[in-house]
């Protein structure tokens, strides 16, 4: 099958740059984008160093700007002649601290980043996407995304709200045959860890800190796992699995080609618990 064309967004480092690797590594046009330029500049030449068969394509974009995500998306069917897939990886941790205490711009800012960033990418990627046969999209999520994160509750808000825009799109889409999914690629050693260490416990709180240092003593999730699963949930393979919030470390995707029927339901998805599934008679 000819080369997907494929648009990841804050793909400079981390995780984005690491799900750029494995599409270019599988032979598909890589387009990526980020808001440092010389960054940016430095994965990309990486990309075509180390993968001259792929078509490597990078812009400098704020995916929180929906003119600069308009000119983006834009540019990228205009080089690739269309677009397969979309990876919304761009995010921050945003401010950290108590809500009374943060710089409210900054937390409106993350906001902005986080959500916003994934909404206006998927608006304007739509019609690209819906001409071609095969369009998928995978967004980045977090652990905010399915537990309180005191103390960072921009980042918690936002991810919690990217899993749900990421369902109802999948809805909307099911006619379209355009699967959304969302992945949760693990507890990752990158720069927003760094953040949180260098933010010191009296910031993050004390519980939050001790785990993240004992998580970089650890090593961390390999970047290399989330994005293998995104690589899966862009193929064939993946056809017909939808809406679904994936734990990259510890759901058995690499089985889930083979057992699609057992995912209809309500299984990886955020859903409010209610009395009776704990038995209560009220």
């Amino acid at each position: 099958m000819s080369a997907r064309r494929v648009l990841i967004t804050g793909a400079s480092q981390g995780i984005g740059l690491a799900i750029a690797r494995a599409f270019a590594a599988a032979g598909d046009d890589v387009a990526i984008c980020a808001r440092s330029e010389p960054a940016l500049a430095a994965a990309a030449a990486e990309l075509r160093e180390c993968h001259p068969g792929a078509r490597v394509h990078a812009r400098v974009a704020d995916v929180g700007s929906e003119g600069s995500v308009e000119a983006l998306v834009d540019d990228v069917v205009a080089a690739f002649g269309g677009l397969d897939v979309l990876i919304a990886n761009a995010g921050v941790y945003g401010p950290k601290g108590a809500i009374e205490d943060v710089d409210w711009e900054a937390w409106v800012d993350a906001i902005r980043i986080n959500l916003l960033g994934v909404v206006y990418c998927a608006r304007r990627a739509l019609p690209a996407l819906r001409r071609s046969e095969r369009g998928k999209i995978v967004i980045l999520s977090g652990g905010g995304a399915t537990k309180p994160l005191p103390f960072l509750s921009a980042y918690a808000a936002s991810k919690a709200g990217v899993v749900r825009f990421g369902e109802t799109l999948a809805e909307e889409l099911r006619d379209a045959r355009i699967e959304v999914n969302m992945v949760a690629p693990g507890a990752l050693n990158t720069r927003l860890l760094d953040e949180v260490l260098d933010a010191g416990p009296d910031v993050v709180g004390a519980a939050f800190h001790a785990a993240s240092m004992k998580q970089r003593e650890a090593g961390g999730t390999p970047l290399e796992i989330g994005a293998a699963l995104c690589v899966f949930l862009a193929s064939r393979a993946a056809d017909g699995i939808t809406g679904k919030l994936i734990s990259a470390p510890w759901d058995p995707w690499n089985r889930f080609a083979a057992e699609k029927e057992r995912l209809d339901g309500d299984v990886y998805t955020l859903r409010r618990i209610g009395p009776e599934e704990r038995g209560w008679s009220w």
